[in-house]
C-alpha cells in the first residue's frame, strides 16, 4: 500500500480554530479534538449529506496534487484525505459530511479492510475529463455534464472537430454525449424534423461533414467513432450513457457498411447490411440486427426496451448492482460504488442491453432480475477500457425531450448519478493487478 503524504500538524491561533470548529459543525461533525488528526474521512454511506459533491472534493484534493484513498465497499465507498484547511472550509462550503480520523482510527479502519471484502485503492492525480458534446445541446440535458458542474469536477468540451484534429491522449477519460454516431440523429427526423433545434443540429453537422472532407454526417460520425475507439485502444477511458452507447458500436461494426442509406439519400438499407457488420471491431456487443425501416424509430435490437416503439416498450422496474469483490475485481468493485444496491430505472433512447449481444468477457455490472437485459456494462479493449450505462437521466425516469434539466441540487443523493462520478475518478485510482 503506497504511504499517504503527511501534513504539518494544524496550528492552533483562536481564530483560525474558530473558524474550524465552524466548518466542522456546518457539515455534522464535533470539532476537531487533538492535534494529531492529519486525515479526514469522507463517508459515503446513509451518513453522507452530500454524495455527488463528495466526489468533487476528492477531486479538488487530487487537483491540489495530494494523494487520497477510494476505500472501496468501506461504508459505502468512502474516501480517505488529507486534512487541510483548504480542504475544510471546500467540505462547509459545499455540505459535505467529513469526520477527522486520526492515526489510530487507521490502522483500525485498515485492519477491518484487510480482513473484510474490502481494498484501500491509491488515488494519485485527478484525471483530464473531456465531454464529448455539441456546442449547442438539443433540447434535453446529459446528465454527465450535469453531474460535473454540480460536483465541481474540471472539464473540457470537445466536439468532432476536436476529436478528428486534436491528440486525445491529453484526456484521460472521454464522456460521450447522447450521440447517434451512425449519422441519422436517433431518427428523430420522424417527428422532429421542422423544429429549429433539429435544423440547427442537421445543418451544423453537414457543415462540419464538408469542412472536415466527408460525403455526409454518417461518413463523419464513422470517423469520430473511430477516432475514439483509436483512443481507448492506446491507454484511454471513455464512459457512454443512453443511444451513445449502442450507436458507437453500429457505427464502428458498420465501418464499410452504408447503414444510413434511408437517412442520407432515402434509398433502401442494403438488405445483407447485418451479413457484413464486422463485430470484431466493436467493444461490447455482437450479432445484432439493425432495425431497416426508416419509420421506426429503433436502431437495433441491442436495446431491451425500446422505449420509442410503442409495440415494443417495456415497462421500467428496477436494477440491482452486483457485489464485485473488492481485492479479486477492483475495477468492477468500484465502479458499483454506492449506498443503495436496488436502484430505480429509467428510460433512454438505449435504456438497456440484451444480455444475448453481449461479447464474451464483458463485465455486467447491473441488471435487471428477470429479465432478458442487463443495464451497467463494462469490459476492457486494447491498453484501455469503455464503461456503458443504459438511460439517458437516472433522476428523470421518462426522458421526454423538452423537460427541464434535472436539479441536483435537490438530490445530492442520488444513487443513479454515482454510477456516473464513480466513473470519473476510475482513472485516477492506481490500478492493481487483478488475482484472478
Amino acid at each position: 500500500m503506497m504511504a499517504l503524504r503527511s501534513y504539518p500538524t494544524i496550528v492552533r491561533r483562536s481564530l483560525f480554530l474558530a473558524a474550524l470548529v465552524a466548518a466542522a459543525f456546518a457539515v455534522g461533525f464535533a470539532p476537531l479534538r487533538t492535534a494529531g488528526a492529519q486525515h479526514v474521512l469522507v463517508p459515503m454511506d446513509e451518513a453522507q449529506q452530500n454524495h455527488l459533491r463528495a466526489y468533487g472534493l476528492t477531486f479538488f484534493a487530487l487537483k491540489n496534487g495530494d494523494r487520497a484513498e477510494w476505500w472501496v465497499n468501506y461504508r459505502g465507498g468512502s474516501f480517505l484525505l488529507p486534512d487541510t484547511p483548504a480542504l475544510r472550509r471546500k467540505a462547509a462550503l459545499d455540505g459535505v459530511t467529513i469526520a477527522p480520523i486520526d492515526a489510530a482510527a487507521i490502522v483500525e479502519a485498515r485492519r477491518e479492510i484487510a480482513q473484510s471484502n474490502m481494498d484501500a485503492i491509491p488515488l494519485e492525480k485527478a484525471p483530464r475529463v473531456a465531454i464529448y458534446s455539441p456546442p449547442k445541446s438539443p433540447p434535453w440535458d446529459d446528465a454527465v455534464t450535469l453531474a460535473l458542474r454540480y460536483a465541481g469536477i474540471e472539464y473540457t468540451q470537445i466536439w468532432d472537430d476536436d476529436v478528428l484534429g486534436e491528440d486525445l491522449a491529453k484526456y484521460d477519460w472521454v464522456h460521450l454525449f447522447h450521440e447517434d454516431f451512425t449519422g441519422q440523429y436517433n431518427k428523430l427526423y420522424l417527428g422532429f424534423r421542422d423544429q429549429p433545434w433539429f435544423i440547427e443540429q442537421r445543418d451544423r453537422d453537414i457543415a462540419t461533414a464538408r469542412r472536415q472532407g466527408f460525403a455526409n454526417v454518417p461518413t463523419l460520425k464513422k470517423a469520430v467513432a473511430s477516432r475514439l475507439r483509436d483512443f481507448i485502444e492506446r491507454g484511454g477511458f471513455i464512459f457512454a450513457m443512453c443511444g451513445a452507447t449502442e450507436t458507437i458500436e453500429l457505427a464502428l461494426a458498420a465501418h464499410d457498411v452504408d447503414i444510413a442509406a434511408a437517412f442520407t439519400d432515402g434509398t433502401p438499407m442494403d438488405p445483407d447490411a447485418d451479413a457484413k457488420m464486422d463485430w470484431s471491431r466493436t467493444f461490447a456487443f455482437q450479432g445484432a440486427r439493425l432495425e431497416m425501416n426508416p419509420g421506426v424509430n429503433a436502431m437495433s435490437d441491442i436495446d431491451g426496451h425500446q422505449v420509442n416503439v410503442a409495440s415494443r416498450r417495456q415497462n421500467l422496474s428496477t436494477f440491482t448492482l452486483f457485489n464485485f469483490s473488492a481485492k479479486f475485481d477492483p475495477v468492477a468493485a468500484m465502479l458499483v460504488q454506492n449506498h443503495r444496491s436496488v436502484l430505480p430505472d429509467y428510460y433512454g433512447v438505449t435504456t438497456s442491453f440484451v444480455r444475448a449481444r453481449l461479447k464474451p468477457g464483458v463485465t455486467v455490472l447491473a441488471n435487471e432480475e428477470g429479465t432478458p437485459w442487463v443495464k451497467y456494462i463494462h469490459g476492457d479493449f486494447g491498453k484501455g477500457s469503455w464503461t456503458y450505462l443504459g438511460g439517458h437521466d437516472p433522476e428523470d425516469p421518462q426522458h421526454n425531450i423538452g423537460a427541464p434539466p434535472t436539479d441536483l441540487s435537490q438530490r445530492p443523493n442520488s444513487p443513479g448519478y454515482r454510477l456516473i462520478l464513480n466513473n470519473v475518478l476510475f482513472p485516477a485510482a492506481k490500478k492493481k493487478p487483478l488475482k484472478t
